[in-house]
C-alpha cells in the first residue's frame, strides 16, 4: 500500500435519530444527506485511481463507498474486514447516543460495554485491520467504515497519548490520508494504548 484514504460513512439514519448502533444487521444505511455526503466524498476522489476499497459490514459505510465509488463502483474491488466494524456497544444497542456518552464518561477505555467489548479491545481491532492494509499489494486504497477508527487513527499517526484527541469529530464522508509510514505509526500507538 502507498496510500490509503480513510473515511467515516455519511450520515446515517440512526445519527439522525441520535441512536447508538454496534450492531450491522441493524443498521437501516443513509439519510438522504447522508447519500449527497456520500457523493461528495467521489467527487473529492473523482481525480484519484482506486485500486480497492475496504469496508466494515454495515450496510452504512458500504453505502458510502458505492456512492462514492459512483460508475467506478463494479471495477474497484471490494473487502469486507469485519475488524473495522463500530464499536460492540452489547446492551446500550438502540439507546441514545447522551445514554452512550453517559456510560463511556463514567467508565474507563478499558472497561467493556455491557455484554460488548471496550474502547482499548475495539482499538486493538482496529489496528489489526489497518496492519493488513499496510500489507496490502494495492497502491491506493478507499477505506470507509466508522468514526472511533477514523478518530483513533488519526491521533495515533499524529503522535498524541490520547486516541480520542485532538482529532474528535470526525465529519462524515471526509478522507483523511495515509501513507504506509503513517499507518504504520498509528497501529503501533493503537496497540500500546490504554
Amino acid at each position: 500500500m502507498r496510500l490509503l484514504l480513510l473515511a467515516r460513512h455519511g450520515q446515517s439514519l440512526l445519527n439522525v435519530r441520535g441512536v447508538v448502533n454496534g450492531d450491522p444487521a441493524l443498521d437501516p444505511g443513509l439519510s438522504p444527506l447522508g447519500a449527497d455526503e456520500a457523493a461528495g466524498l467521489g467527487r473529492q476522489l473523482a481525480g484519484v485511481a482506486i485500486d480497492l476499497c475496504v469496508t466494515s459490514r454495515f450496510p452504512r459505510a458500504q453505502e458510502t463507498a458505492r456512492l462514492a465509488l459512483g460508475d467506478r463502483a463494479a471495477s474497484v474491488p471490494h473487502v469486507i474486514d469485519t475488524d473495522l466494524d463500530d464499536i460492540r456497544i452489547g446492551e446500550l444497542e438502540g439507546d441514545t447516543l447522551d445514554a452512550y456518552r453517559a456510560w463511556k464518561h463514567a467508565h474507563t477505555s478499558g472497561d467493556r460495554f455491557p455484554g460488548g467489548e471496550s474502547l482499548l479491545e475495539a482499538a486493538r481491532r482496529y489496528a489489526a485491520a489497518f496492519e493488513r492494509l499496510c500489507a496490502r499489494t494495492e497502491e491506493t486504497i478507499l477505506c470507509v467504515c466508522h468514526e472511533i477508527p477514523v478518530r483513533y487513527a488519526a491521533n495515533a499517526a499524529g503522535g498524541s497519548d490520547r486516541l480520542d484527541g485532538p482529532v474528535h469529530d470526525v465529519a462524515n464522508a471526509t478522507p483523511y490520508v495515509f501513507d504506509t509510514d503513517g499507518l504504520e505509526r498509528a497501529v503501533r500507538r493503537l496497540l500500546v494504548a490504554g
